[in-house]
């Protein structure tokens, strides 16, 4: 009988990486946001009727960097992405934050998560169905544990300029305008919906935009924005107004860009506020 021969294992000797992000830095300058942008992955998002859309959101992630270390690790942010499910989810997001902050050994840090999102509107004659699409953005930080979620929402509408109306004798010029709101949610059992800031919006615009429309609908689009002339500033103030009475939202940005027709330029509005700073907290 034929004894097998005893194989001796070779030690694998691993050699040792130096780790340059962990280098000490000397300059004394600290870096404010260092990170990732443009990294896309799988989302799940959840609509006001009950439902669910997957979609492709595009990813920034940042966390700020003291002066005395040289680099940060890159691939831990994407190691965060893949630690999740296939398709993150807006619970997901914000458990990403305070991970991102332990594994990278941060005080502070943003993410960004953004994606179109589908409204499936009727036509307001025909009742024709048809897709709207928004760039919406979900904004997380942190900073020394405590966390911060900011919604950000570009809502495109019609808006008609109340002067053309005024000084013409027949027509008026109207042009596509987008309107943008950036809303920080109040601490609290708050949940603002995507389709809450595009109601908003869409009600202080002159008319609303619609992805399909037979001509009945059109007629009744145009007459409605001709009934209901806007400037740039008429919709930012409006827009606010129901803004400051929402309780769900801490501190905003609305913003309205209007797309001039007779012009090669866009007429801009923009305001802020804080109820935070306003309540003294």
């Amino acid at each position: 009988m034929v004894k097998p021969s005893k194989t001796k294992t070779a030690k694998v000797t691993v050699p040792v990486i130096a780790d340059v992000q962990n280098l000490e830095d000397t300059r004394r300058i600290d870096i404010n946001k260092v990170g990732i942008k443009g990294i896309r992955h799988p989302v799940r998002v959840k609509d006001r009727t009950g439902g669910e859309q997957h979609t492709i959101a595009n990813f920034n992630m940042y966390v700020f960097l003291p002066h005395n270390f040289k680099g940060t690790h890159m691939s831990r942010f994407v190691e965060i992405l893949n630690n999740r499910d296939s398709e993150i989810t807006v619970d997901s997001f914000r458990e990403m934050l305070p991970e991102m902050a332990e594994k990278l050994t941060a005080e502070c840090g943003e993410i960004k998560m953004s994606f179109p999102y589908f409204v499936n509107k009727t036509a307001p004659v025909s009742g024709v169905k048809s897709l709207m699409d928004y760039d919406v953005t979900f904004i997380g930080s942190i900073e020394k544990g405590k966390t911060q979620m900011t919604l950000k929402v570009v809502v495109p509408v019609t808006s008609l300029c109340p002067c053309s109306k005024k000084i013409s004798a027949y027509g008026a010029h109207n042009q596509r305008s987008h309107v943008t709101v950036q809303a920080r949610i109040a601490p609290g059992p708050h949940f603002l919906w995507i389709e809450d800031v595009i109601d908003m919006i869409e009600s202080v615009a002159s008319c609303q935009l619609y992805g399909l429309l037979k001509r009945p609908d059109e007629k009744f689009v145009t007459e409605r924005a001709y009934d209901n002339p806007k400037f740039v500033e008429d919709m930012v103030r409006d827009a606010a107004n129901l803004l400051n009475h929402d309780k769900r939202i801490s501190h905003y940005i609305v913003e309205s860009e209007n797309f001039e027709s007779i012009h090669n330029h866009s007429a801009y509005a923009m305001i802020e506020n804080s109820k935070d700073r306003k309540a003294g907290k």
